[in-house]
Protein backbone atom coordinates (compact mmCIF):
# COMPACT_ATOMS: atom_id res chain seq x y z
CA UNK A 1 0.00 0.00 0.00
CA UNK A 2 1.23 3.41 -0.86
CA UNK A 3 -0.10 6.73 0.26
CA UNK A 4 0.89 10.34 0.03
CA UNK A 5 2.07 11.29 3.48
CA UNK A 6 5.24 13.52 4.20
CA UNK A 7 8.63 15.24 3.46
CA UNK A 8 11.85 16.91 4.74
CA UNK A 9 13.25 19.33 2.14
CA UNK A 10 11.59 18.60 -1.22
CA UNK A 11 13.84 17.74 -4.13
CA UNK A 12 13.20 18.67 -7.73
CA UNK A 13 9.76 18.84 -9.27
CA UNK A 14 8.09 15.43 -9.28
CA UNK A 15 10.62 13.85 -6.91
CA UNK A 16 9.26 11.80 -4.04
CA UNK A 17 10.80 11.15 -0.65
CA UNK A 18 9.25 7.80 0.16
CA UNK A 19 9.63 6.07 3.51
CA UNK A 20 9.09 2.32 3.65
CA UNK A 21 7.44 1.32 6.92
CA UNK A 22 8.38 -2.08 8.36
CA UNK A 23 7.71 -1.52 12.08
CA UNK A 24 4.35 -2.81 13.32
CA UNK A 25 4.12 -0.15 16.05
CA UNK A 26 4.67 2.63 13.52
CA UNK A 27 1.91 1.17 11.34
CA UNK A 28 -0.55 0.94 14.22
CA UNK A 29 0.20 4.55 15.13
CA UNK A 30 -1.29 5.56 11.75
CA UNK A 31 -4.52 3.63 12.23
CA UNK A 32 -6.27 6.59 13.83
CA UNK A 33 -8.57 9.03 12.00
CA UNK A 34 -7.20 12.07 13.86
CA UNK A 35 -3.61 11.29 12.90
CA UNK A 36 -4.50 10.75 9.26
CA UNK A 37 -6.41 14.03 9.33
CA UNK A 38 -3.39 15.82 10.78
CA UNK A 39 -1.06 14.44 8.10
CA UNK A 40 -3.52 15.51 5.42
CA UNK A 41 -3.83 18.99 6.96
CA UNK A 42 -0.04 19.33 7.00
CA UNK A 43 0.19 18.26 3.36
CA UNK A 44 -2.31 20.99 2.53
CA UNK A 45 -0.96 23.78 4.74
CA UNK A 46 2.75 22.95 4.73
CA UNK A 47 3.26 23.69 8.43
CA UNK A 48 0.82 23.93 11.33
CA UNK A 49 0.92 24.45 15.05
CA UNK A 50 -1.37 22.43 17.29
CA UNK A 51 -3.57 25.50 17.70
CA UNK A 52 -3.82 26.06 13.95
CA UNK A 53 -4.56 22.37 13.40
CA UNK A 54 -7.29 22.50 16.03
CA UNK A 55 -8.99 25.36 14.19
CA UNK A 56 -8.96 23.40 10.93
CA UNK A 57 -10.07 20.06 12.37
CA UNK A 58 -12.45 21.23 15.08
CA UNK A 59 -10.45 19.52 17.84
CA UNK A 60 -8.88 20.94 20.97
CA UNK A 61 -5.29 22.21 20.79
CA UNK A 62 -4.32 19.73 23.52
CA UNK A 63 -5.69 16.79 21.51
CA UNK A 64 -3.93 17.95 18.36
CA UNK A 65 -0.69 18.43 20.27
CA UNK A 66 -0.91 14.90 21.69
CA UNK A 67 -1.43 13.31 18.27
CA UNK A 68 1.29 15.43 16.68
CA UNK A 69 3.72 14.25 19.33
CA UNK A 70 2.68 10.66 18.66
CA UNK A 71 3.27 11.11 14.94
CA UNK A 72 6.65 12.64 15.73
CA UNK A 73 7.54 9.69 17.98
CA UNK A 74 7.21 7.36 14.98
CA UNK A 75 8.92 9.69 12.54
CA UNK A 76 5.93 10.90 10.54
CA UNK A 77 6.26 14.59 11.42
CA UNK A 78 9.09 16.85 12.57
CA UNK A 79 9.28 20.33 14.04
CA UNK A 80 9.48 22.98 11.35
CA UNK A 81 11.43 25.39 13.57
CA UNK A 82 10.41 28.32 15.70
CA UNK A 83 7.59 28.65 18.21
CA UNK A 84 7.09 27.15 21.65
CA UNK A 85 4.79 24.61 23.25
CA UNK A 86 1.54 24.32 21.35
CA UNK A 87 2.72 27.10 19.07
CA UNK A 88 5.56 25.00 17.66
CA UNK A 89 4.97 24.50 13.93
CA UNK A 90 5.15 20.96 12.54
CA UNK A 91 5.62 19.59 9.03
CA UNK A 92 5.51 16.15 7.50
CA UNK A 93 8.76 14.21 7.49
CA UNK A 94 8.23 12.45 4.13
CA UNK A 95 6.24 13.09 0.98
CA UNK A 96 5.04 9.48 0.72
CA UNK A 97 4.72 6.32 2.76
CA UNK A 98 5.07 2.82 1.36
CA UNK A 99 3.39 0.15 3.45
CA UNK A 100 2.94 -3.40 2.21
CA UNK A 101 1.74 -6.62 3.80
CA UNK A 102 4.75 -8.39 2.29
CA UNK A 103 6.86 -8.20 5.44
CA UNK A 104 9.50 -10.51 6.91
CA UNK A 105 7.96 -10.04 10.36
CA UNK A 106 4.50 -11.70 10.64
CA UNK A 107 3.47 -9.09 13.22
CA UNK A 108 4.31 -6.29 10.80
CA UNK A 109 2.49 -8.11 8.00
CA UNK A 110 -0.66 -8.32 10.13
CA UNK A 111 -0.36 -4.66 11.16
CA UNK A 112 0.03 -3.68 7.50
CA UNK A 113 -3.11 -5.66 6.58
CA UNK A 114 -5.09 -3.98 9.35
CA UNK A 115 -3.83 -0.51 8.44
CA UNK A 116 -4.52 -1.14 4.78
CA UNK A 117 -8.12 -2.10 5.52
CA UNK A 118 -8.58 0.94 7.79
CA UNK A 119 -7.15 3.20 5.11
CA UNK A 120 -9.27 1.63 2.38
CA UNK A 121 -12.47 1.95 4.41
CA UNK A 122 -11.67 5.60 5.16
CA UNK A 123 -10.96 6.47 1.52
CA UNK A 124 -13.96 4.60 0.11
CA UNK A 125 -16.32 6.24 2.59
CA UNK A 126 -14.97 9.67 1.66
CA UNK A 127 -15.27 8.85 -2.05
CA UNK A 128 -18.88 7.71 -1.64
CA UNK A 129 -19.72 10.87 0.27
CA UNK A 130 -18.06 13.20 -2.23
CA UNK A 131 -19.46 11.47 -5.32
CA UNK A 132 -22.97 11.54 -3.88
CA UNK A 133 -22.79 15.34 -3.68
CA UNK A 134 -21.70 16.21 -7.21
CA UNK A 135 -24.29 18.98 -7.39
CA UNK A 136 -22.37 20.84 -4.67
CA UNK A 137 -19.16 20.95 -6.73
CA UNK A 138 -18.27 24.26 -8.44
CA UNK A 139 -19.79 24.37 -11.91
CA UNK A 140 -16.46 24.81 -13.68
CA UNK A 141 -15.13 21.70 -11.98
CA UNK A 142 -18.21 19.63 -12.82
CA UNK A 143 -17.45 20.44 -16.48
CA UNK A 144 -13.69 19.85 -16.28
CA UNK A 145 -13.84 16.30 -17.61
CA UNK A 146 -11.68 15.00 -14.75
CA UNK A 147 -14.04 14.57 -11.82
CA UNK A 148 -16.37 11.66 -11.32
CA UNK A 149 -15.78 7.94 -11.62
CA UNK A 150 -14.96 5.58 -14.47
CA UNK A 151 -14.22 1.89 -14.86
CA UNK A 152 -12.17 0.07 -17.47
CA UNK A 153 -11.05 -3.50 -18.06
CA UNK A 154 -7.72 -3.93 -19.83
CA UNK A 155 -6.11 -7.19 -20.94
CA UNK A 156 -2.40 -6.89 -20.18
CA UNK A 157 0.67 -9.04 -19.94
CA UNK A 158 2.88 -8.66 -16.87
CA UNK A 159 5.41 -6.65 -18.89
CA UNK A 160 2.66 -4.38 -20.23
CA UNK A 161 1.33 -3.92 -16.69
CA UNK A 162 4.75 -2.78 -15.48
CA UNK A 163 5.04 -0.30 -18.36
CA UNK A 164 1.52 1.00 -17.77
CA UNK A 165 2.20 1.40 -14.05
CA UNK A 166 5.28 3.49 -14.81
CA UNK A 167 3.29 5.66 -17.24
CA UNK A 168 0.52 6.27 -14.70
CA UNK A 169 3.08 7.02 -11.99
CA UNK A 170 4.65 9.71 -14.15
CA UNK A 171 1.25 11.34 -14.66
CA UNK A 172 0.50 11.41 -10.95
CA UNK A 173 3.92 12.84 -10.15
CA UNK A 174 3.48 15.89 -12.38
CA UNK A 175 2.13 17.89 -9.47
CA UNK A 176 3.96 16.31 -6.53
CA UNK A 177 5.90 19.47 -5.78
CA UNK A 178 2.68 21.27 -4.79
CA UNK A 179 1.98 18.93 -1.87
CA UNK A 180 3.26 20.46 1.40
CA UNK A 181 3.96 23.73 -0.45
CA UNK A 182 0.95 26.07 -0.80
CA UNK A 183 3.21 28.76 -2.26
CA UNK A 184 3.82 26.61 -5.34
CA UNK A 185 0.14 26.24 -6.23
CA UNK A 186 -1.28 28.51 -8.93
CA UNK A 187 -4.38 30.53 -8.21
CA UNK A 188 -7.49 28.38 -8.49
CA UNK A 189 -5.71 25.10 -7.77
CA UNK A 190 -8.14 22.62 -6.21
CA UNK A 191 -7.11 19.63 -4.09
CA UNK A 192 -8.28 16.62 -6.10
CA UNK A 193 -8.16 13.15 -4.58
CA UNK A 194 -7.42 10.46 -7.15
CA UNK A 195 -7.92 6.84 -6.14
CA UNK A 196 -6.46 4.14 -8.35
CA UNK A 197 -7.59 0.56 -7.73
CA UNK A 198 -6.23 -2.19 -9.95
CA UNK A 199 -6.91 -5.88 -9.40
CA UNK A 200 -7.18 -9.02 -11.53
CA UNK A 201 -10.61 -10.37 -12.42
CA UNK A 202 -9.74 -13.97 -11.67
CA UNK A 203 -13.24 -15.23 -12.43
CA UNK A 204 -12.91 -13.91 -16.01
CA UNK A 205 -9.39 -15.25 -16.36
CA UNK A 206 -10.73 -18.74 -15.64
CA UNK A 207 -13.45 -18.67 -18.30
CA UNK A 208 -12.88 -20.41 -21.65
CA UNK A 209 -12.77 -18.23 -24.78
CA UNK A 210 -13.37 -19.12 -28.45
CA UNK A 211 -10.33 -20.64 -30.10
CA UNK A 212 -8.59 -18.54 -32.75
CA UNK A 213 -9.66 -20.94 -35.55
CA UNK A 214 -13.30 -20.74 -34.53
CA UNK A 215 -13.34 -24.40 -33.54
CA UNK A 216 -14.96 -23.68 -30.20
CA UNK A 217 -13.86 -22.60 -26.76
CA UNK A 218 -10.21 -23.04 -25.94
CA UNK A 219 -9.69 -25.33 -22.94
CA UNK A 220 -8.79 -23.84 -19.62
CA UNK A 221 -5.15 -24.49 -18.79
CA UNK A 222 -4.60 -27.47 -16.52
CA UNK A 223 -3.79 -26.63 -12.94
CA UNK A 224 -0.27 -27.35 -11.75
CA UNK A 225 -1.86 -29.17 -8.79
CA UNK A 226 -4.12 -32.22 -9.28
CA UNK A 227 -7.70 -31.77 -8.17
CA UNK A 228 -8.67 -33.25 -4.84
CA UNK A 229 -9.47 -36.92 -5.24
CA UNK A 230 -8.09 -37.14 -8.77
CA UNK A 231 -5.53 -39.81 -9.70
CA UNK A 232 -1.87 -38.71 -9.76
Amino acid sequence: MSSEVTEPQPATTGAMDTRKITDARAMRALAHPMRLALLEALAHAGTLTATQASELLGESPANCAFHLRTLAKYGYVVEAGGGRGRERPWRRAHTALHITSEQDDPTAALAAEELGQFWLDTLLERARSALSRKSSWPAEWRQSGLLGQSEFIAYLTVDEAREFSADVGRLYQRFDDRVDHPERRPDGAMPIEMLLFNYPLLHLAGWPVPAADGAGPAPIADSAEPAAGSPT
